[in-house]
């Protein structure tokens, strides 16, 4: 689990929250000013892009805040332990989803472009994997975005 030094609980309200460009989650109803909110789901996102970048081996991270601010189209799942950090929460996992521009080849080898809704980044922590936190938040993530796999 990945703990910060602010209330997890508090930025998301339910197990899985959905974050799109404007750095809000859903159903937040919180006191904090928009502006502390947003500069802690950034970070939030950055940290988890950072992990998820080093799990994949990658030198640059898929998802950060800022990325997450200047693209629209994209939403990012957000699994949290509501016990974890002394009851402040923990992250879990991180799960992006977005339309990106795919060519794809038919079956005689010509290219069609397509713009398909594409898992663009998925983290789980190691310490949660194989404990079926990954299912949740991609079944999740296919209820929210109304599609099947």
């Amino acid at each position: 689990m990945v703990d910060f030094n602010f209330n997890i609980n508090s930025i998301f309200p339910q197990e899985v929250c959905l974050v799109r460009n404007d750095l809000i989650p859903a159903g937040y109803q919180g006191e904090a000013s928009h502006a502390s909110l947003r500069h802690q789901v950034a970070t939030v996102l950055d940290v988890m892009g950072e992990a998820s970048a080093r799990a994949q081996g990658l030198k640059n991270a898929i998802t950060s805040g800022s990325k997450m601010l200047n693209v629209e189209n994209q939403t990012a799942y957000i699994l949290v332990d509501k016990f974890g950090n002394s009851g402040m929460g923990s992250v879990v996992g991180l799960l992006k989803v977005g339309r990106k521009k795919l060519f794809l080849l038919d079956e005689v080898g010509k290219p069609n472009e397509m713009v398909p809704q594409c898992v663009l980044d998925f983290y789980v922590v190691e310490s949660r994997q194989r404990s079926g936190c990954g299912k949740r938040l991609f079944e999740f993530m296919l209820r929210g975005e109304r599609v099947d796999p």
